[in-house]
């Protein structure tokens, strides 16, 4: 009988290590890249919604408004005196105000 217990417990012991790299597993995937990915998604829409007029902050601190938008870059206006800076669309991080609300 004590024998039998022995194997029953090593047998259970043998489950708990995959069962417990599974679920490992299963937490890094939902709180690590689960939420990353969305945001990447959420990132990509924000810049391929981006339309002339709209009023952004680029990741180096840059403020302006959209005056071109080509495939990958953009070209801003920074100041009253209309200077004007190509960017690439991957620096934009946020939209201020967009083209529609501004005009309205």
């Amino acid at each position: 009988m004590f024998i039998y217990s022995l194997a029953a417990a090593e047998a259970a012991g043998s489950l708990l290590l995959p069962i417990s790299l599974v679920i490992m597993v299963l937490a890094f995937y939902f709180f690590g890249i689960r939420p990353q990915k969305k945001q990447e998604r959420e990132v990509n829409a924000m810049r391929n919604a981006l339309t002339v007029g709209d009023e952004i902050t680029t990741i180096g601190g840059l403020i302006g408004k959209i005056v071109s938008i080509k495939d990958e870059t953009c070209v801003i206006e920074t100041t009253h005196e209309r200077t004007k800076i190509r960017i690439l669309k991957s620096a934009v991080s946020r939209v201020d105000v967009k083209a529609e609300d501004s005009e309205g």
